[in-house]
């Protein structure tokens, strides 16, 4: 009996999707979700960015998705009152330091993607040699967001 081998399709890191906008407090926030694929479904969160002074804040709230497709028209399918709910939550969670958190979130994101790559090569499901490929390219990815945590470590965000 042959063996078969299959591959398994790189999964992007993420995706930034527009969803609209939306007045709270007297204030415009421009709304976008960021879908990223956990290994089981596409989940994405809802980013509320001020437009006079362009920081973002995001709502740790999951909108999960079979589809990247799915999860955003499921964030498009909310309505005014529930967005505004998302972005009070968003607001009252502020994380001062956006900047490290996105750099720690591809961090961990690069991580989930290695380990799925290792997985699948243990497995047999990854061809070996574009596995071993996969996995420097995605090492060598992982060491330049480190190198940049020391520029965005206790740098709080600030209008641009």
């Amino acid at each position: 009996m042959a063996a078969v081998f299959y591959t398994m399709k790189p999964a992007a890191a993420s995706s930034d999707h527009q969803i609209g906008t939306i007045m709270v407090d007297d204030l415009k926030y421009f709304i976008s979700l960021r879908v990223a694929y956990d290994g089981v479904e596409h989940v994405g969160r809802l980013r509320f960015t001020d437009t006079s002074s362009e920081i973002s804040y995001q709502d740790h709230g999951g909108i999960p998705g079979i589809t990247v497709p799915d999860a955003v028209r499921k964030a498009r399918e909310f309505s005014e009152a529930e967005l505004k709910q998302r972005c009070y939550r968003a607001l009252s969670e502020k994380r001062r330091f956006g900047k490290l958190r996105n750099a720690t979130d591809k961090m961990i994101e690069k991580i989930k993607h290695l380990n799925r790559i290792a997985i699948g090569l243990e497995k047999g499901l990854i061809d070996p040699d574009g596995g071993k490929l996969e996995l420097d390219k995605t090492e060598s990815d992982l060491l330049e967001i480190v190198k940049t945590l020391k520029l965005h470590a206790g740098v709080e965000d600030e209008p641009e």
